[in-house]
């Protein structure tokens, strides 16, 4: 099975990216959806996230509030890097449980983990190939402004926490360019698709 981590920054399009390559017959994992399952009560990083943040994170229910567990975490880089370490472990063991199921479904498929850092944590090593999404700066804002209703401040103080993504184009193997047409970057996507599917033939 061919390993392929698909990433790029905030707003750059890599999720219509990871569905379009979905839709094509790729097998996709969100690692940010594996992130929540080992935040929950049932998850890994549960309870060690309680012992080192306080039970202050947690909402009546008992479920961790993400919101604020990152406005702890937001602009303190020693609080980030701990919870980065209670969090990427279970994460990256989910991420390989996955991908070993579906190489005993599919041998021949290609598995796509979307993950935001994948750079910046080093998992890049992980993977066969790197696809990484890109935009320009300008509408990065705009989207994220757009889909997650935040404030221009709030999502430029978002992305001066990420890798630039010219900076992280050094290490993809295929770029998509998400700021034209829907349908551009459709045909950029199948483009990579095909390449993709010709290292497995």
């Amino acid at each position: 099975m061919l390993r392929v981590g698909l990433t790029g920054g905030f707003g750059s399009g890599k999720s219509f990216v990871g569905e379009s390559l979905a839709a094509l017959g790729c097998h996709l994992i969100y690692a940010d959806d594996l992130g929540h399952q080992a935040l929950a009560p049932d998850g890994e990083a549960y309870a060690p996230a309680i012992a080192e943040f306080g039970p202050e994170i947690l909402q009546p229910d008992g479920a961790i509030d993400r919101r604020k567990l990152a406005a702890l975490v937001f602009d303190d880089p020693a609080r980030l890097e701990r919870l980065s370490h209670l969090v990427h472990p279970p994460v990256i063991r989910r991420e390989e449980e996955l991908i070993r199921q579906f190489e005993a479904q599919d041998p021949e498929g290609i598995a796509v983990v979307e993950a935001a850092i994948l750079v910046e944590t080093g998992s890049f090593r992980r993977f066969d190939r790197i696809v990484l999404a890109v935009c320009g700066r300008e509408q990065q804002i705009e989207r994220a402004m757009r889909r997650d209703g935040l404030t221009r401040q709030e999502v430029l103080a978002r992305l001066e926490r990420q890798m630039p993504l010219e900076e992280k184009r050094k290490y993809a193997h295929f770029v998509i360019d998400t700021s034209g047409s829907k349908e551009e970057t459709l045909r950029q996507v199948r483009r990579t698709y095909d390449s993709l599917r010709s290292i497995r033939a």
